[in-house]
This record gives C-alpha cells, structure tokens and sequence, in this order.
C-alpha cells in the first residue's frame, strides 16, 4: 500500500516511508488504492487452493503446500487471560496502523547483526502456548527465539503490505495465533513463474436453500473436493493469483516450504473488522542453529527465549 501524499507520522503513528494509516492520511490527501479480491481460497482439509466462485478460475484449482491451519488452539478462558496479561504491558505505536509488542534480540537488519540487547525472554504466558505446539508434527522441533505481539483496529486502518518475513535471521517457519477475531491472510506471488491449475470437482452435491442443485465452495465441501489431473491443465502466471487463507479467531497457522519462500503474505484493512491481535513465534534460520556459522549465539538467545520471564523489549 503507498502512502497518501504527506503521509508519515502524525498523533499516535508509527507510519514511515511509503506507509501510512487513518491516523496520517487527512481528508485532502488521495486514499490508498483499492484492494482487489483473492481470486483463490486454500481449503486446509484439501491443501487446494480453489478458484473462487465469481473469478474468472472458478472451477480450478492447484496444490498450495506449506501452510498447516488448525482451529481452537487454545480456549476462550485462555485467550481472555492472554489479552489480559497482554493490555498491562505498553502497546508500542507501529507502522499501518497497527500497535505492538516485542520479545527478542536487538537485531540490525541491515548490517545483519544479532545481539540480546535488553531481551530477557519470552512472556511467562506463551510458555503453555509453546509446550502445546508440540502435539503437532509440523512444529516439531521449534524453538521460538522471538515473540511478536501485533494489535489490528479498523478505526487506525490496520494492515500489513505483502512482504516476506527475513530469511537471514528467521528459520523456515513461521507461527502466529490468531486472537479476538477471524481475518484473512493474503498469499501474493511476484514471480516470473506459472501455475499449473486443474479442473476440480466435488464428489457430492447439495441443496441450496432454495431447494435447486448447487455446488458448494472448496472449504465447505472440505474433503469432497478434488482436482482432475487427467483432464487438460491450464497455465497460469504466478502474478495474477492470489490466494485468502481464512483464519478464524483462536487459530494457530504455520507457513513453511513454499508458502514461506515464495509466496508473500499479507493483510488487509477490509480483512480486520474488529481489533485482531496477531501473535507470532520465529525460529532461528540455520545460521543459528546446530552446526551453522552462530550457533553459540543461537544458543545463548534460545536460553534467554525459554526462560519465560520477559517484558516487551
């Protein structure tokens, strides 16, 4: 999203360069540009992403690897607890209108340095959240050496532009727990590659309300939708797919594999209804870890990070 000209910081804003939100873009200045519906939904209990019924790829289809979506990760009772114990602490201005909290190393991006700065751990209440990532497969072995708390409100125009996470410091997956309502993330892909779509059917049909015959959507139909892959495929660029990987509220997602290298993410503001607090955990990249380049730093941050006994840095 670009910035409304003379946007930047204003009362409250964490705005920057290009970016901007309702709290820095006055009535004088252009709005942002339209954000254009995904024309694909991903099922988790297919791993497809479907083209969307009124899109010109309804009836389509292709495998989208590397994301994994379970729901009521955690309960009401704890998600109440967590926001609570979460609002004590500061909520820090930050950029597109969101507000948040870190728990990390101080890290130099740019000159790609790594240190613990005033890092202390991570907070006591993620350590039942981190010990319960480890009924999953896809999560074994993750050691989260990084916490970032992220608050969305409609009222300061919250979102975040298609962007991948860094590749330096941070391992292939990325966690984040989805609190207080449901929301869209938006899968974006700027390669010069192509997509190979199928047809797809369902093996069922159902009645619509109005008693008629009608095809219900890839999600709903869940496990009954396929794809044919001896009918003829078609090929598609990478640049004009998108896909909507809904989150509901209490749900925990990862991106690995594909869908963290090679697909961006994103969130929109027509995505964030209600105030939407976005909790995400990062692993050390390789460099870090066993074996790589700065693996006794790696390991003095993870000692830190599962202490449990942090403050927002």
């Amino acid at each position: 999203m670009e910035a409304a000209a003379g946007g930047g910081e204003g009362p409250g804003c964490g705005c920057k360069g290009i970016r901007s939100c309702l709290l820095c873009e006055g009535p004088a200045q252009a709005a942002p540009p339209p954000q254009g519906e995904d024309n694909f939904t991903y099922c988790p209990a297919t791993g497809l992403a479907a083209g969307n019924e009124h899109s010109e790829f309804a009836g389509w289809a292709f495998p989208f690897p590397g994301v994994f979506l379970t729901e009521e990760f955690i309960s009401e009772d704890e998600e109440s607890e967590i926001v609570e114990l979460m609002d004590q602490d500061d909520w820090k201005p930050s950029q597109s209108g969101r507000k948040k909290q870190d728990y990390g190393p101080k890290v130099n991006f740019k000159k790609q340095r790594l240190k613990a700065g005033s890092f202390i751990g991570l907070p006591s209440f993620s350590k039942k959240i981190v010990t319960q990532m480890k009924d999953y497969s896809v999560l074994d072995g993750f050691l989260p050496v990084e916490q970032c708390n992220l608050d969305y409100i409609p009222e300061r125009g919250s979102a975040i532009d298609p962007h991948f996470d860094d590749w330096w410091l941070w391992g292939e997956r990325l966690v984040s727990l989805n609190l207080l309502s449901k929301t869209v993330l938006s899968m974006s892909c700027d390669s010069e590659d192509s997509i190979q779509l199928f047809p797809s059917f369902s093996k069922e049909k159902e009645l619509s309300p109005s008693g008629s015959l009608a095809q219900t959507s890839a999600c709903k139909n869940s496990g009954k939708q396929r794809i044919s892959c001896t009918s003829s495929p078609r090929l598609v660029p990478s640049k004009e797919v998108t896909v909507a990987i809904h989150l509901p509220r209490r749900s925990l997602v990862v991106l690995y594999g594909d869908a963290r290298y090679k697909w961006k993410h994103a969130i929109y503001r027509k995505h964030i209804e209600h105030r939407r607090i976005c909790v995400t955990f990062r692993e050390l990249s390789a460099e870090f870890s066993a074996g790589g380049r700065h693996e006794e730093l790696g390991k003095e941050l993870l000692g830190i990070a599962l202490s449990f006994q942090g403050r927002p840095v």
